[in-house]
């Protein structure tokens, strides 16, 4: 029996993938073998010997301690894409937000109340003209990041007929096919600054993004640029945002990630973080996220991995045997080697490495002796065996 944590509430259609009688699952699930998580913070959390995995329902994953999962040799699993269209949508939203005064004119509308002098539908016709905005078709909007989000949003504003300019220093050939071949392809970020009337950045916060919109980047942007963060607050250094607004520089600013700093502040438009709440994208989370972890107990394939790399192989032997290791030179032979003195044979392998860590899977026809976990996991630089028969 596997064991099942469940540290938020998770939508069944996710965790009814969990065969009764293969695992158990609840949030008072004790020594887990893999968790399953939305937004609790795991960064205080010790992890018993047992964990295996950490799949979080979602894309990011700031809430979980990436690194150290990575040393301990448990395997870190998102779901990219799953709640792609949701956070597209309510982007979409933003964009009509960022260009049309609705919240302070629906917020005006509220307290109209018939007088004697005029009824409401005269003083809406009256008091309209200082809620007044633009149209988004026909200008130009940069799209930074053309993942799953960042492609779709861009599709959709072409379709809406506006310029799309897109910047990605990492696309994937995945995200290129998914990407319209109207889209035009900007060389920096600084093309992207300097020529749109509407930035929206679709990214995860890294030393490289913190802070990309600074009040250097932001004076190489247009006059009354209308910027939207959906991704992470520290993508953009408030205090500049506040000034830039101020000074016209920033036309509006809309974030799905409320601060101290960026809430009651005129010209920034702040949602709670509603991007992936909708039904259909929670839904869509916990399908993939117990599916990722499924596939990694039973057979040790990775997909969707944050700190290790994806690593699949067809199960056709009698076992097989799972390695986490550091990503250095002569570890493999080693492996090997001890496969070898021991007699085991080795019907199928791979191996694949992401930044410092490596995953090795060995598909063995016949038996393994007992002490062989124990034998490779005192190699150093072992992190982490597992047997799956």
């Amino acid at each position: 029996m596997y064991n099942i944590q469940l540290l938020n509430k998770i939508a069944k259609v996710g965790t009814n993938n969990f065969c009764a009688d293969k695992y158990t699952v609840g949030e008072d699930v004790q020594n887990p073998d893999a968790i399953m998580v939305r937004s609790a913070v795991m960064h205080d959390m010790q992890f018993n010997p047992e964990l295996k995995a950490i799949a979080r329902a979602g894309a990011g994953v700031n809430n979980i301690p990436v690194d150290r999962c990575a040393e301990e040799g448990i395997v870190v699993f998102n779901t990219p894409g799953a709640n792609a269209n949701a956070v597209k949508e309510l982007v979409v939203c933003g964009l009509m937000l960022a260009s049309r005064d609705v919240i302070d004119g629906a917020a005006w509308a509220k307290n109209l109340v018939k007088t004697d002098d005029m009824d409401v539908a005269k003083q809406v016709e009256k008091g309209k003209s200082k809620f007044a905005g633009c149209e988004i078709a026909g200008k130009k909007l940069g799209v930074i990041g053309l993942g799953a989000i960042g492609a779709l949003v861009a599709n959709a504003a072409n379709d809406m007929h506006m310029e799309v300019i897109g910047y990605d220093n990492y696309m994937t050939i995945d995200s290129a096919w998914r990407l319209s071949r109207k889209i035009e392809k900007a060389a920096s970020l600084d093309e992207i600054f300097e020529k749109c009337d509407y930035i929206t950045v679709h990214v995860p916060s890294t030393p490289e993004t913190r802070g990309m919109f600074n009040a250097a980047n932001i004076a190489k942007m247009k006059d009354g640029v209308r910027i939207l963060n959906f991704s992470r607050a520290d993508l953009a250094v408030a205090d500049d945002i506040k000034a830039a607004l101020q000074s016209g520089k920033i036309a509006r600013y809309v974030t799905d990630f409320p601060t101290e700093e960026t809430v009651n502040v005129p010209g920034i438009i702040a949602i709670p973080h509603l991007g992936a709440s909708t039904e259909e994208s929670e839904d869509n989370c916990a399908v993939m996220a117990a599916k990722e972890l499924i596939e990694y107990l039973e057979t040790g394939n990775i997909r969707n991995s944050v700190n290790y790399p994806d690593v699949s192989l067809p199960h056709t032997g009698d076992a097989r045997i799972c390695i986490s290791h550091k990503n250095v030179p002569g570890v493999l032979n080693n492996i090997t080697a001890i496969i070898s003195s021991q007699g085991i044979n080795v019907e199928n392998m791979i191996n694949k490495s992401k930044k410092d860590y490596a995953y090795t899977i060995l598909e063995i026809g016949g038996p393994i002796p007992d002490n062989a976990a124990e034998t490779i996991a005192s190699m150093e630089s072992v992190i982490r065996v597992n047997i799956i028969k």
